[in-house]
């Protein structure tokens, strides 16, 4: 089953790396995940992005979730 993130927990790793990337994005292999901009007045954490896991894209090599240091992604079951 695909990786998926929990939109309560990912922060978009606000603080952590710039705007525009986040440690999934960079880590995944195959390109599947996808930052999206969001309204920091109204997003949870007051975050500016949140990642997208194209599930018919995801290898399931769980690499996202080891790298996600909110533990917002996680593996489908």
């Amino acid at each position: 089953m695909p990786a998926v993130v929990d939109l309560e927990k990912c922060d978009g790793c606000k603080g952590r790396k710039e705007k525009g990337t986040s440690m999934c994005v960079e880590e995944c292999a195959v390109e599947c995940i996808h930052l999206v901009e969001d309204d920091p007045s109204t997003a949870p954490h007051g975050r500016e992005q949140h990642a997208v896991i194209n599930a018919e894209e995801c290898t399931e090599c769980e690499t996202c979730v080891d790298v996600c240091e909110q533990g917002a992604i996680s593996m489908e079951e």
